[in-house]
């Protein structure tokens, strides 16, 4: 199939691309990277009347390296991260996630804020920004505004991103010489979405313990306290019945799938031991 006709248009900054996004008269669809865009638009699952290419705003491509943290332009592709094109201050999380995401082709196009947006719950990201603690940077009519990456995620393919908004920017936060990370995930075949994923970052210098359970078909489950459950992460310290009632509490009724879920967030955990 082909898509339905449709205006096309590159803003140079975020500003117009705010006034684009934000006309009511027509439908818009904010366009990165195109990989999940552009299957749904030849598919004609989406039938907008107006593309707005962002690939062409320079402050969407860049980065600004700040005291605690890193903001990543929302156009920053995949690639950049796994090739260090962009700083890592997540000693190597950040890198070893992107060199595991879909296949080449796939990372040098595709980009952070289109996934983030785009919602999947089975997508890398989602996942290993939640669990380092990052935030989301969102502008539009009203101004700017910033909120935890698990709270962007609303659902399935549903992402907080009000009439006129832009996601403009990732903010990470930098994890401090002391920290360990952990990232698994559960795939019938390299390159194929996730069926379970699980994410840890335990940073002491920080006071963070902080672990995720993702592929859940929602909005990951986020343990912004994980001590109870995972200790920290020293072998034998990982409650298995914990975690797994942890993850029953938050909607995850069958037990073949907790189980999955939960070997693989104890993968992610073990592999902190390793750094």
């Amino acid at each position: 199939m082909k898509p339905v006709n449709f205006d096309y248009t590159r803003p140079r900054d975020v500003a117009d691309a705010v006034k684009l996004v934000g006309d009511e008269s027509a439908s818009v669809k904010i366009m990165a990277g195109s990989q999940s865009l552009g299957p749904m638009l030849n598919m004609r699952l989406v039938q907008p009347d107006l593309v707005v290419d962002i690939t062409g705003v320079e402050e969407l491509g860049g980065f600004e390296e700040r005291a605690d943290e890193l903001a990543l332009g929302a156009c920053i592709t995949h690639a950049d991260i796994e090739d260090l094109r962009a700083p890592d201050v997540t000693r190597g999380a950040l890198p070893a996630v992107a060199r595991n995401i879909a296949y080449r082709a796939v990372r040098s196009r595709g980009t952070i804020g289109g996934s983030l947006t785009h919602a999947d719950p089975s997508a890398d990201w989602i996942s290993m920004f939640a669990a380092i603690g990052a935030r989301v940077t969102l502008r539009g009519p009203a101004g700017d505004r910033t909120i935890p990456v698990e709270d962007y995620m609303l659902g399935a393919l549903e992402a907080d991103i009000r009439p006129g908004e832009v996601l403009v920017s990732v903010r990470v936060p930098k994890l401090s010489a002391a920290a360990r990370w952990g990232y698994f995930k559960i795939c019938r075949k390299t390159g194929e979405f996730a069926h379970a994923i699980g994410a840890y970052v335990v940073d002491p210098e920080r006071g963070v313990t902080r672990a995720v359970i993702g592929a859940t078909e929602q909005r990951p489950f986020v343990m912004a306290d994980a001590r109870e459950l995972i200790g920290d992460g020293a072998p034998g310290a990982f409650d298995a019945a914990a975690v797994d009632r942890f993850a029953e509490r938050n909607g995850m009724h069958d037990p073949l799938e907790r189980r999955t879920h939960v070997a693989a967030l104890r993968r992610a955990v073990e592999r902190t031991s390793l750094q």
